[in-house]
């Protein structure tokens, strides 16, 4: 070999390992940078997805989005930490009459207290965007929740909508249930009678009751999706 060609042939090979440590730091701050972001918007009080999805709303049978959100206590959560779990998604707003029926009667509590009592993870979420009307600050929020009982697990702030967007949540309430697994297999109303009427719970079904029943009795969920009824969610525009 000639000193010329095994010049050659060091210089390629100098070539492909500053591209390759460029390529490495490319990466490195790519990563660092989405940490950053996260950060940031978690510091803000933001919610995020952890992927934007390409497609529509999931339906019933399909994976749940993922997302970080922060409760009205300031703190962080991560729907994905609680794989292993059911979990329930519950959209809410303190101002909506309907969801002053059942919170007032009692009924929300009683569903949420049922569900962890069985290990069940609870998110209220309230997407109302911070110009409406009704919109409560966290402090409010979780101080409404408490006068009323409520025994969610946590209380998640989404005032840009990111997270009831991803999921297609149209009203207060709107119930989402998602297995141990990340699936989505329940969406749809608390019960089974769409009205503001607090005399009506008591011949309704309530749904969510009975999915969970029928999930830990390791049935099939008969009633997978149904209307969701109430006030529409006010998102930020």
């Amino acid at each position: 070999m000639s000193t010329e060609t095994s010049s050659s042939n060091a210089g390629a090979r100098s070539l492909r390992a500053a591209q390759n440590n460029v390529r490495a730091a490319r990466a490195a701050l790519s990563r660092a940078s989405r940490r950053a972001v996260m950060a940031a918007a978690m510091a803000l009080g933001a919610s995020m997805l952890i992927s934007t999805p390409a497609h529509a709303a999931p339906a019933v049978g399909q994976p749940a989005p993922d997302f970080v959100a922060v409760d009205t206590a300031g703190q962080r959560h991560k729907l994905s930490d609680f794989a292993g779990k059911y979990v329930v998604l519950e959209w809410t707003n303190p101002g909506c009459p309907f969801v002053r029926k059942h919170y007032g009667s009692g009924n929300m509590p009683a569903t949420q207290k049922a569900a962890t009592a069985k290990g069940v993870v609870w998110l209220a979420v309230n997407s109302t965007e911070r110009a409406a009307s009704d919109y409560l600050a966290p402090d409010k929020m979780s101080a409404w929740m408490k006068s009323h009982s409520a025994a969610a697990t946590a209380v998640l702030m989404d005032e840009d909508g990111v997270i009831g967007q991803a999921y297609g949540a149209r009203t207060t309430p709107h119930i989402f249930i998602i297995d141990p697994k990340g699936m989505l297999v329940y969406a749809g109303g608390i019960d089974s009678i769409a009205s503001a009427r607090p005399d009506d719970i008591q011949q309704a079904t309530n749904y969510v009751n009975q999915a969970l029943g029928e999930a830990f009795g390791g049935k099939p969920i008969s009633a997978a999706s149904t209307r969701a009824y109430g006030c529409s969610i006010k998102y930020k525009t």
